[in-house]
């Protein structure tokens, strides 16, 4: 959409972004919900893929967008599921770093930058 100044457009906006924000959260939209202890200290998200052996987190996820709450600042980044994935390719370097319940869980790191672009 090209930028404009006019009421009528900032209307528009503004109700596709209610309707967006009601759609995650009445029901219409599946929603994995997780929690990022480091991701304020470290500017990354730990995107789970393995845990205890077995694939799981987004290997597994059947949501449609992933709420991260990143502690200790109460605020949260909302993506769509099908770019998380795309990113956990992008950002998989072969290995995999360790996070989640008492490290049993395999991951890949995600720069929250990274989200925005």
């Amino acid at each position: 959409m090209k930028y404009s100044s006019s009421f009528t457009y900032d209307l528009h906006l503004g109700e596709y972004a209610e309707d967006w924000a009601k759609d995650l959260f009445d029901g219409s939209k599946k929603v994995e919900v997780k929690s990022d202890s480091m991701a304020h200290r470290t500017g990354n998200i730990f995107v789970e893929v393995y845990s205890r052996g077995k694939q799981s987190g987004i290997s597994t996820t059947t949501a449609d967008f992933w709420i991260y709450k990143i502690e200790n600042n109460d605020s949260a980044i909302i993506i769509p599921t099908n770019r998380l994935k795309s990113l956990v390719k992008k950002y998989y370097n072969g290995n995999f770093t360790k996070g989640g319940d008492d490290n049993t869980s395999l991951g890949v790191l995600i720069p929250i930058s990274e989200i925005f672009k």
